[in-house]
């Protein structure tokens, strides 16, 4: 897999302990850590890392890892 910013391995870790994810929740999770969860989903599906329906996710998208 390719190398991750800090940030993608936050959420990468997130989703994997927690199998498919609500946009809310991982959200909820990242946000005392950084800003910007819905760029870095975008960039990480770009990457073939997540899936999600839509271009940005939505509260109510559901994450789903694509890569392990």
């Amino acid at each position: 897999m390719e190398t991750l910013s800090e940030e993608e391995r936050f959420i990468y870790q997130k989703i994997k302990e927690k199998g498919n994810i609500n946009y809310k929740e991982l959200q909820q999770l990242c946000e005392d850590e950084f800003e910007g969860v819905r760029l870095i989903l975008k960039k990480m599906k770009e990457k073939g890392i997540v899936s999600y329906e839509g271009v940005i996710p939505g509260f109510s998208a559901e994450i789903i890892l694509t890569k392990e």
